[in-house]
């Protein structure tokens, strides 16, 4: 399924793995005497000599975050807009100026005059992306990465992504911006849905041999959820099982013969907004009836499939909105 180069690659990417990992389980930030804090992440140093005022959040999730907390009167600008805003969040976000909608340049970020730039990936730290961390760190601006994503998206992972680690990201940013008690209350609701959904789907027997296929995106040789991302964290609340929880990358590529074989009994389909091959809802849904193939899927055949937004397939405060969906969806599918 993948090609020599790529094996080679994802092999270095282990050991890399390995070695991010251990800086990310770093301890809580450290205050000095003159109110400042320095924190681990991601294997940098974040220090900040006061909570920020002028924050840059290069990714939609990072954002959200910030907004949950209400930190919106703290923001100059956003980036890398993947879907539209939490409808909740709306309102404080149009006060936010928004300096691209996928990554901005590294001079339009210097330009808001930044006291930190916050990331949800590693690769908007590159300089494919906006620049690395050390380009900022020159100039005095720290940076903040999401402690989910401290190394790339194809790196095979030695532990998964879990739950305590998004609400970790949570309260670290709370904690930087100097408000933990935010941070603890918003932790706390998470908490409360995600134990709401665990329980509509407890009590149901038909979830518990559900096979369920997370496609992200493209027709051809398309990517799915592997055991490492928020897609298998859903999977491991509701008590169903990821059809690639085999797979120890977030998001494997993957051949639609094996899809074929492993026969999943429920489709997630990614409903991206960018203007890929296949990357839609209505595009994954016109190929699974138009391929001869696919369209054999019992899934397909019996209409198992839901829609679900990239932001809660991704990493992310939406992961515990996509768990309250597919466990809305597992009661539905019950019920027939």
């Amino acid at each position: 399924m993948f090609a020599v180069r790529a094996r080679a690659l994802r092999a270095g990417l282990v050991v890399l793995a390995a070695v991010v990992l251990a800086s990310c389980s770093a301890p809580a930030p450290k205050e000095d005497a003159g109110g400042g804090k320095t924190l681990r992440n991601c294997g940098t140093d974040v220090t900040v000599d006061g909570p920020p005022q002028r924050a840059v959040s290069l990714n939609q999730s990072t954002t959200e975050i910030m907004l949950s907390l209400g930190l919106a009167d703290r923001m100059v600008g956003t980036a890398t807009w993947t879907d539209p805003v939490d409808p909740a969040l709306a309102q404080a976000n149009a006060t936010v100026p928004r300096l691209a909608e996928n990554n901005p340049s590294y001079e339009a970020v210097l330009g808001t005059e930044p006291d930190i730039v916050l990331g949800a990936y590693q690769a908007v730290f590159t300089d494919e992306g906006v620049a690395d961390r050390e380009r900022f760190g020159e100039l005095g601006v720290p940076t903040y990465l999401s402690p989910s994503n401290c190394f790339p998206e194809a790196a095979p992972l030695a532990e998964p992504v879990e739950l305590d680690d998004i609400y970790r990201e949570v309260q670290e940013i709370a904690d930087i911006f100097g408000v933990p008690e935010r941070g603890r209350a918003l932790t706390a609701q998470l908490r409360e849905r995600v134990a709401a959904a665990r329980q509509r789907v407890d009590r149901l027997e038909s979830t518990k041999d559900t096979s369920v296929l997370f496609w992200f995106a493209r027709t051809e040789s398309p990517y799915v959820a592997g055991s490492t991302g928020a897609p298998a964290i859903m999977a491991r609340e509701l008590g169903v099982r990821n059809a690639y929880d085999d797979a120890r990358s977030m998001w494997p590529q993957v051949s639609w013969e094996d899809i074929l074989a492993r026969d999943p009994d429920l489709l997630v389909l990614g409903d991206l907004t960018r203007d890929g091959e296949g990357d839609g809802l209505a595009a994954k849904r016109d190929f699974l009836r138009a391929d001869p193939a696919v369209s054999r899927l019992a899934a397909v055949r019996d209409g198992r499939s839901m829609g679900m937004t990239g932001t809660e397939l991704n990493v992310s405060i939406r992961t515990v909105q996509g768990i309250e969906r597919l466990a809305d969806k597992l009661v539905e599918l019950d019920r027939r």
